[in-house]
């Protein structure tokens, strides 16, 4: 079977001489075309470093990551701009909004970026904004609305651009519960209705339990794997306590 992402072997040091931290420490996994994947660990765990490089953002030590035949351990600057503009989309704890445009505005930056324009761009936004539930806030500013609608602006302007991937980096970090619960349904909709891929890094239990599956790390290893098969959601949530609990992993709400 042809994986969508495999990572090979993956490690990231800092530091030199005795002064070297190891991040990430020989990490391996596959990622298929339609996966939610979760990645949890306490802080420290190297999560967040591993996100970065799947979103080249930050470079390994050594090994290698493949999306398709594309390794982009190999690509320069350019090639890594140009990979990640037409390729991934971006959702941050903090949301990442221009605060001097629109909400549909900052949705349709995304395509601007990409060179589209025009009716092009404006279908994209109006088809994403109505999926998403935002269009009656299209004209407002982000310090106009809530930090939930916020959210689901990011998404709308991670998905519009048609990314083979949406990365989120603590997505529900900034929200209250019921704000939290609604980005997840958000999230549940993209991948179970659109297919769309998503790898999500988090250390709240609530949020991992709408992954499909998830990798828990520490030390920079991969030690455990969670598939979430035919459970219930609440079924799964007990498991990633259970496992959280063992390792002395951050506890979060459990709604």
């Amino acid at each position: 079977m042809n994986h969508f992402i495999e990572v090979c072997d993956v490690e990231k040091y800092y530091g030199k001489g005795s002064n070297v931290t190891k991040a990430v420490d020989r990490v391996s996994f596959c990622v298929d075309q339609g996966e939610f994947l979760g990645i949890m660990g306490v802080s420290g765990s190297g999560k967040t470093t591993l996100l970065n490089i799947l979103s080249t953002i930050d470079s390994v030590t050594s090994g290698h990551v493949f999306y398709g035949p594309d390794d982009i351990t190999v690509m320069n600057e350019d090639q890594l701009s140009d990979f990640r503009r037409d390729n991934l989309g971006f959702v941050f704890q903090d949301f990442n909004l221009l605060d001097t445009l629109t909400v549909r505005e900052n949705i349709v930056l995304a395509l601007s970026l990409q060179g589209k324009h025009g009716k092009e761009a404006e279908e994209k936004t109006r088809k994403v904004m109505d999926i998403l539930d935002i269009s009656s806030i299209q004209d407002k500013f982000p310090y106009q609305i809530s930090g939930g609608q916020k959210q689901r602006c990011a998404c709308a302007r991670a998905l519009v651009t048609g990314p083979r991937l949406i990365l989120a980096d603590e997505p529900t970090g900034a929200l209250d519960s019921k704000s939290s619960l609604m980005l997840m349904e958000t999230f549940h909709k993209l991948n179970t209705e659109m297919d769309s891929t998503i790898l999500m890094v988090t250390h709240d239990a609530f949020s991992a339990s709408w992954c499909k599956r998830i990798l828990f790390l520490k030390d920079g290893h991969i030690f455990h794997e969670l598939v979430r098969a035919g459970q219930d959601r609440r079924a799964f949530l007990n498991e990633i306590l259970d496992v959280l609990a063992l390792t002395g992993g951050e506890l979060s709400h459990a709604d």
